[in-house]
């Protein structure tokens, strides 16, 4: 048998290959750059926060921005810095911790909705049930049953986005549970946990991924208007939402208490759908075969 000998790539040709690895996953590492620099924020907000974001004080209330207020401070004599930091810890921390629960619980719905049928027909109306309702007004409903909390919002949050997640893995699902191998599976005698973990459950996690992201970027706005109303975390508790909230009243003396925190929840909102549009692209094999 011959053998062929292939050429090592030039110098020249790695650098066009990791070109075309910048240009085709561009929106990934803009959006992952600018996630990863808000959630180093809220990590960081210990050491970044010149105060105590909670701290009152009647004398230095609604300070312009300065060198040692750099947002100025808001009608109580807080530091609007301070705040604007660690609000970037409560809305990071509702939008992924949604996510992860829609996702789990979406992904387990799915699996069993589409590959039992008399499962199916009972659990998909209870999710059209759910998706008939806006998903900010169904949250809105839920908090007002319940008492303003870190896990409540979570809750009512999370709630109103299992349906998607669901009904995107039965779809999947159902298009799969007819193929050979997973027929070829029942045959065999394979138990259906086993057929839902090994052969069907893999195939659900590049559209999951994708919709994680989504549901990640519409929780974080979500928790902002739920805050802004009232209906969502505490005052006490900073959060992009409650600092808009709280200076809508003298927007015009002090334009800043809205459009700083609206700025930070515009970029994290945006570098998430980024992310998302990227893996879209990076994980459909037909578009990137095109590409």
């Amino acid at each position: 048998m011959a053998l062929t000998l292939v050429a090592p790539a030039t110098q020249a040709q790695l650098q066009g290959r990791r070109r075309a690895w910048w240009r085709r996953n561009l929106s990934i590492v803009l959006g992952g750059g600018l996630i990863a620099v808000m959630v180093g924020i809220a990590l960081l907000a210990p050491w970044l926060g010149t105060v105590d974001p909670a701290a009152l004080s009647p004398i230095r209330r609604l300070r312009p921005p300065s060198d040692q207020y750099w947002f100025g401070t808001d009608a109580l004599g807080r530091d609007v810095y301070s705040r604007v930091i660690y609000g970037a810890r409560a809305s990071l921390f509702v939008g992924f911790a949604v996510a992860a629960a829609a996702v789990l619980s979406g992904l387990f719905f799915g699996l069993v909705s589409g590959f039992s049928r008399w499962i199916d027909a009972i659990l998909m109306r209870i999710m059209d049930g759910l998706m008939s309702i806006p998903s900010v007004l169904l949250a809105i409903a839920l908090m007002a049953l319940t008492k303003a909390s870190l896990e409540n919002v979570i809750l009512a949050i999370a709630i109103a986005e299992v349906p998607r997640v669901t009904r995107l893995v039965r779809g999947v699902v159902l298009g799969l549970r007819e193929q050979p191998f997973v027929e070829a599976a029942i045959a065999a005698g394979t138990s259906t946990p086993r057929i839902l973990i090994r052969h069907i459950l893999p195939n659900t996690i590049a559209p999951v991924v994708v919709q994680a992201t989504y549901i990640c970027a519409s929780a974080i706005i979500t928790e902002a208007i739920l805050s802004f109303i009232g209906a969502g975390l505490p005052p006490s508790i900073p959060t992009w939402g409650n600092i808009i909230a709280e200076g809508r009243a003298i927007f015009q003396v002090r334009p800043q208490l809205i459009l700083i925190p609206a700025a930070f929840l515009s970029l994290t909102v945006l570098a998430i759908n980024l992310l998302g549009d990227g893996l879209r692209d990076a994980l459909d094999p037909r578009l990137a075969r095109q590409m």
